[in-house]
């Protein structure tokens, strides 16, 4: 069920729009609003149980070894998370529908709104944190497309990178801290983490493990001093902002906080930093959204200001400070969703949401100005709303928890941003909507109120601030107290009730104190309209963050080119030599303080075969040094290397590697020779005796090296693993060839992983040399051979060597799982039978024999293979099996008898296809390059000849 209400948005939302948008744009808002509320259905069916302390685990294995499991859990958090990204994200669909103008695509912002919901939802319902931190990510790829949806603004382009960039580097850090957090616990599954408080706190990794996780919340939340990229993103249009700051995006950071709470919580650095960013936080941007000239603007900064509240309250981490936290996340999301809203209906009536520009437009838009006075009176904290009853907790809890010079600070730091949250709410209330008659500045002074659709959702929020500001009991009270048990993972705790009166105490001071100095202190900025002219951007100079982000990117720029230009000098020399140089550095580090004497292993006498391939190597080897400037002689010495390694291979009683080196060599001979006859025929030669000595002396070192490292392997005992494999490789994999075995059973997601990169390769050749055009190949520059008709012997002998190959490849390919043989072995046999179809009848002819014009065919392969792989190891999760798990049977055949089956065999098939498509396409592209050169010169303007 987790899942399907997680994938049902991208899913099904997106295909349903997609399908829509080509009737109506009224069906596509009614498509999209369907599969939200279904969502949102299926996740109020089980909201009476869970929120009374039920939870839903759902887990099917990936990667078990690795910690990597698609594990999901329901619990009251993520439920009430969920409902509200849900829930909201309703409201949003009906809201874009009628804010966006038919010229612009609805489809593509339901869509982009749809994959996010999913991101989101994969977070909220996540059990495993590497599961989380691939939704976390997938927050930040949507988020940067929704905030770029107009991308042809430079404004949204710019807030769009900055966006990405700065929840992607935090991303990055939190990842690091799941690490460590994994590498302490060897687990990555959230419910059983929270059981292991005492063993991470008191492990040496916990402060760096800390201080990463909490770099990623930060910055997802525009915690100080990563807030500035938020106001940066209000290029979006304005349900994307709705959305992103109510319930969404930078409420992930909030629920990670909250989700990991009963780990941190006790550790002294965690409450010290979080609650003292969040308090700065909260007032910092309570005072900046003040100043604000962009309606918006302000409202981004209060949310970053409510944010703040939040992330201080889970820094106190009592369990009524948690328990005010996720009620204020409620009261954020109802208010601040509402706010944006109403900000979006300014802007689309009047036609600009410049403060400097707006007032008195309740005349204009009076049951607009309505819902703005209960909204901003949430935000603002003032009775009889949500808002107040979660800010007096707040106060309640700041002052409880915290005493001496701390209580003081911290007292004086709330009551201010209280006060600035007031005179913010205050400014977009009177400034907009009375402060006089309706502006001159006003762009369209016949504005009037939108349709009912898009008033709608703001007026049922608008509702909820009131409703649950007089009845909080009875309407938020068991979610409130759900959400802070699963929190906390605290099933004892009491809960906590909610009431409008509290009695008389310093927190009511305090809100009193808010109320009456923010009323003051907006309206001594607002005489004469001097708020309108006040611009804080000089004092702050270069201390903006947006600046300072703009700055380090000019400066990571500029060295990365220093750097660049330092090291890519286009010497392939200078670059290989660097590599090897590295490459022996690397490896000298952990040696450096090993024994490097020989071990006591009994040594064994080399027989004369070993010699004498020993021999040959040598010869063949200082035969490609003597050679090596002549490129077509090194690759056919270089093959001549790979068939003496083919010997040692049957020498060792290995033909499994002995026949995939012998068919790897052939097939790799051949892509080179193609790929060099493009290229002069002589390597250039060292340009200076001292770079030779330099290169021979690299050399020897790295020769002496390796050979050493492996007389010292070989000098010494060691515990193998291949008892296992030769145990277990019939019962577990069904199959004796144990080297088939570990490369389809055993280590299959590496071979899957292999064969991806290898049609990855051949794609990105195809891509590489799209277009290619050499003219003017000559002796001089590269060969002239390509693949034309071939003599008459040739052809005919090539026409019956196709089918043998076939058949022999068929028979390597059964055989493969309990004989030497196999997919890739059988794959590469066929690949070979095709070339020689190439080189007897021409490529032009060979292809249109195969129907594989420019290659396509073979891209289909590849395609195709991939698929048949990947279904192969999808289909363990039937049986609830990890990924690539296989089985065997034994099935009696008529007339055949008893065979063994394996369901690796389809994987297997994958392998087979998937190596046949890559190498066909590398040959096919190859030799059309080569056939396109030598199509002679291409005639220039002017030239007779």
């Amino acid at each position: 069920m987790l899942p399907i209400i997680i994938l049902l948005p991208l899913i099904l939302g997106t295909t349903l729009v997609a399908l829509l948008q080509r009737f109506s744009r009224e069906a596509t808002a009614l498509g999209a609003i369907a599969v939200s509320l279904t969502c949102f259905g299926l996740l109020l069916t089980e909201a009476k149980q869970i929120f009374a302390g039920a939870a839903i685990l759902q887990s099917w294995d990936w990667l078990p070894q690795l910690g990597l499991n698609l594990s999901f859990r329901l619990d009251a958090l993520g439920l009430l998370f969920s409902l509200l990204i849900t829930g909201i994200g309703t409201l949003i669909y009906i809201y874009a529908y009628y804010y966006l103008s038919p010229r612009n695509s609805l489809a593509k912002l339901y869509m982009l709104l749809m994959v996010f919901m999913t991101a989101m939802l994969g977070i909220s319902l996540s059990n495993n944190l590497i599961l989380l931190l691939v939704f976390w990510e997938l927050t930040s790829i949507s988020s940067f497309l929704l905030v770029g949806y107009w991308s042809h603004y430079e404004a949204a382009q710019r807030g769009s990178r900055m966006a990405l960039t700065i929840t992607g580097m935090g991303g990055l850090a939190m990842l690091g801290g799941f690490i460590l957090i994994g590498q302490i616990t060897g687990t990555y599954q959230i419910d059983q983490l929270v059981n292991m408080k005492e063993m991470i706190q008191s492990h040496a990794l916990f402060v760096p493990a800390l201080l990463l996780i909490l770099l990623g919340a930060f910055t997802k939340s525009a915690q100080f001093p990563f807030h500035f990229w938020l106001p940066n993103a209000m290029a979006a249009p304005t349900p994307v902002s709705a959305y992103l700051h109510s319930a969404t995006m930078v409420k992930a950071g909030i629920f990670l906080l909250a989700r990991l709470a009963p780990i941190f919580i006790g550790a002294a650095l965690y409450h010290n930093i979080v609650t003292f960013v969040g308090l700065f936080t909260l007032c910092m941007a309570a005072f900046f959204a003040i100043f604000k000239e962009d309606l918006k603007g302000l409202l981004a900064y209060s949310t970053i200001s409510h944010l703040g509240l939040i992330v201080c309250l889970l820094g106190i981490g009592s369990p009524l400070a948690v328990a005010a936290a996720i009620f204020h996340i409620i009261n954020h999301a109802t208010f601040k969703a509402a706010l944006f809203m109403i900000a979006g209906i300014v802007d689309h009536e009047t036609g600009t949401r410049d403060l400097r520009k707006l007032s008195g437009i309740w005349q204009l838009l009076p049951f607009t100005a309505t819902l703005t006075m209960i909204t901003a009176a949430s935000m603002a904290g003032v009775p009889l709303t949500n808002g107040f009853i979660s800010k007096e907790m707040f106060f309640t809890e700041l002052v409880s928890s915290l005493n001496g010079s701390a209580l003081i600070f911290s007292t004086i730091v709330a009551t201010l941003a209280g006060i600035f949250a007031v005179s913010y709410s205050l400014r977009m209330l009177h400034g907009v909507f009375f402060d006089g008659p309706v502006g001159e500045k006003v762009p369209n002074k016949d504005a009037h109120e939108p349709a009912w659709g898009m008033r709608l959702p703001a007026t049922l929020l608008a509702i909820l601030c009131i409703l649950v500001g007089i009845i909080p009991a009875l309407l938020v009270e068991n979610i409130v107290n759900g959400a802070t048990r699963a929190s906390l993972a605290m099933p004892e705790f009491a809960g906590v009730h909610l009431a409008i009166w509290h009695g008389f105490n310093l927190p009511l001071i305090m809100s009193l104190i808010a109320l009456i100095g923010g009323t003051v202190f907006y309206f001594a900025l607002a005489k004469d309209g001097r708020i309108r002219h006040i611009d804080l951007d000089p004092y702050l100079g270069n201390f903006q963050g947006r600046i300072l982000f703009d700055k380090f990117l000019k400066y990571l720029l500029l060295g990365s080119r220093k750097i660049k230009r330092s090291t890519e000098t286009g010497s392939l020399q200078l670059y290989l030599f660097l590599i090897v140089l590295f490459s022996i550095a690397i490896v000298s580090i952990p040696l450096f303080n090993q024994g490097l004497s020989t071990g006591s292993r009994e040594l064994t006498h080399a027989p004369m075969i070993a010699i004498v391939l020993w021999l040959i190597l040598f010869s063949a080897c200082w035969m490609m040094l003597w050679f090596h400037h002549e490129r077509i002689k090194a690759v056919l010495i270089s093959g001549a290397i790979g068939l003496v390694v083919t010997m040692i291979f049957i020498g060792f009683s290995a033909p499994d590697l002995a026949l995939t080196q012998i068919t790897v060599d052939v097939v790799t001979t051949v892509l080179l020779l193609m790929s060099l006859s493009l290229l002069p025929q002589l390597t250039p030669y060292e340009s200076r005796r001292s770079r030779r000595w330099r290169d021979a002396m690299i050399a020897i070192i790295g020769g002496l090296g390796i050979g050493w490292i492996a007389w010292l392997i070989l000098t010494r005992d060691h515990n193998s693993l291949s008892w296992f494999f030769m145990q277990q490789s019939l019962p577990l994999g069904g199959g004796s060839n144990v080297v088939n075995v570990i490369l389809v059973d055993f280590r299959g997601f590496d071979t899957f992983g292999e064969i991806t990169v290898l049609g990855i390769a051949a794609i990105g050749a195809l891509c590489l040399m799209d277009g290619m055009r050499i003219h003017g190949t000559s002796v001089t520059q590269g060969l002239t051979y390509r693949f034309n008709p071939s003599p008459l012997m040739l052809r005919t002998t090539a026409s019956w060597v196709l089918p043998i190959a076939l058949v022999v490849s068929l028979y390597i390919f059964l055989r493969g799982h309990n004989y030497p043989g196999g997919g890739f072995i059988a794959g590469l046999v066929t690949s070979m039978a095709l070339i020689i179809q190439y080189i007897a009848q021409g490529q032009d002819q060979a292809e249109q024999m195969l129907k594989a014009k420019s290659g396509r065919l073979y891209e289909l392969w590849i395609g195709i293979g991939l698929l048949i792989a990947g279904l192969s190891g999808m289909a363990a999760w039937y049986w609830s099996r990890p990924f690539l798990t296989s089985a065997h049977i034994y099935v009696d055949i008529p007339v055949i008898g008893k065979a063994h089956l394996a369901s690796a065999a389809l994987f297997d098939v994958g392998v087979y296809v998937t190596v046949v498509g890559a190498t066909m396409l590398l040959i096919s592209v190859l030799g059309d390059s080569r056939h396109s050169s030598m199509s002679g010169p291409v005639p220039r303007e002017g030239d007779t000849s």
